[in-house]
């Protein structure tokens, strides 16, 4: 039995492989979300659970993975379909997640929800990364994270509350112990220069990154 305590799961939103998504999903399980299963297929993943009320899921997709152990719910249910399958994974022993189409799509609403449950997964203290392929989202709860990112692309900080004592280093617009009101613009648009590092004192923050995206070259 596999025991990687990696799991990605595959939610309903936009999905375009890359290279930075093929190395964070390698070696991880899967789990699938409803109609997020669509994105197994160019994975090339065999998840091992497929969760939801399936009302995305067309014909030919349930046709493509007979195999796949489904746990169907009712439509009217007290919780989103990827939040359960997340819970399914933390039942399997999961550390870190990868929410893998958790961005874009047709429902804003999910994308949000995804962005704020990221952020309360990592304030319990879960490894979480957040995906579409060409943007990479990654909760940034009080303390430090360095992010791997491509010198040239694009990253902005996203507060969710008062920022207090923000450190950001090696990008074109660095700053120190800075203090970023809740709403405020400041820190959307930065250009790493390399692997970027953050730090912060208080608050609840996500950092939304585009690797592929040179245009602050």
């Amino acid at each position: 039995m596999n025991q990687s305590t990696t799991f990605t799961i595959l939610l309903g939103g936009e999905l375009r492989l890359t290279d930075r998504l093929r190395a964070a999903v390698s070696g991880s399980r899967f789990i699938a979300a409803d109609g997020g299963m669509r994105h197994a297929i160019a994975l090339g993943a065999e998840p091992e659970l497929w969760v939801g009320d399936f009302d995305s899921t067309p014909a030919d997709l349930l046709e493509a993975f007979p195999d796949v152990p489904k746990q169907p719910y009712p439509a009217a249910k007290a919780a989103t379909d990827g939040e359960i399958a997340v819970s399914e994974a933390i039942d399997r022993g999961a550390v870190r997640l990868i929410l893998a189409g958790a961005m874009g799509g047709e429902r804003s609403d999910h994308a949000i929800q995804h962005l704020l449950y990221g952020l309360q997964l990592a304030e319990k203290g879960f490894d979480v990364l957040l995906t579409s392929g060409d943007e990479e989202a990654v909760p940034l709860p009080p303390g430090k994270l360095e992010l791997d990112l491509p010198a040239g692309s694009l990253f902005s900080v996203l507060g969710f509350s008062d920022l207090t004592g923000l450190f950001i280093e090696n990008a074109r617009y660095p700053l120190r112990d800075f203090h970023l009101p809740f709403g405020a613009s400041r820190t959307i648009s930065n250009v790493a220069e390399g692997a970027v590092r953050f730090s912060l004192g208080s608050g609840r923050a996500i950092v939304l990154a585009r690797p592929y995206d040179l245009s602050g070259v």
